[in-house]
């Protein structure tokens, strides 16, 4: 094969690639838009506010979940970091001086049906697990959306470096013998005697 048909059809090759890339780095991008908006809006709507470092529920925190929480203190929810401190380092810690977990304290209610206070405790315990599981999702979403960032980023990267080798193919084949051979047979050289 002549090495300017093959300069031709490799740079070809990676311009196609290279549209590849760039339609899904779109895309990506396009997902982590979607997703981000969708994370804020849902949770800027519920309208939770980081209770303040003088909240005495924020000084009741250990020195670990204060910290957390404390990067966040005063403002509203609105991104997925935020969801998942929120989650793990304030309801969590919350629940867990609550004697129990759902199905723990759910199965003393059922088998004492007459106590009030125990069924009020697993009405509390339920609503703040679902919660902490909803903060959670978001989170997740959330995370999705940095990572299809990312992904987007990566692409467009790999698309114009495809394009700019692919240019460089087009110059390479411009510039090449029309004779050259590539990946031509190997004849051996005659011996003379």
């Amino acid at each position: 094969m002549r090495r300017r048909t093959f300069d031709a059809l490799v740079s070809v090759a990676g311009l196609v690639l290279a549209v590849v890339l760039a339609v899904a780095g779109g895309l990506a991008l396009w997902g982590h838009n979607f997703v981000d908006n969708q994370v804020t809006t849902q949770l800027a709507a519920q309208k939770i506010v980081f209770p303040t470092r003088s909240n005495p529920e924020f000084k009741a925190l250990p020195a670990a979940d204060a910290a957390a929480m404390g990067a966040y203190a005063g403002q509203q929810m609105t991104t997925g970091a935020q969801a998942k401190v929120y989650a793990d380092n304030f309801i969590a810690f919350h629940l867990s001086k609550m004697g129990g977990t759902y199905a723990a304290l759910s199965a003393q209610s059922l088998a004492q049906p007459n106590n009030a206070k125990l069924a009020a405790l697993v009405n509390t315990v339920f609503k703040g697990t679902t919660l902490r599981g909803m903060l959670l999702n978001a989170y997740a979403f959330w995370q999705m959306g940095v990572i299809a960032a990312w992904a987007a980023l990566v692409a467009f990267i790999g698309a114009g470096l495809l394009i700019i080798l692919s240019l460089f193919g087009f110059a390479h084949a411009r510039w090449a013998s029309p004779d050259t051979e590539i990946l031509a047979p190997h004849t051996p050289d005659k011996i003379t005697a």
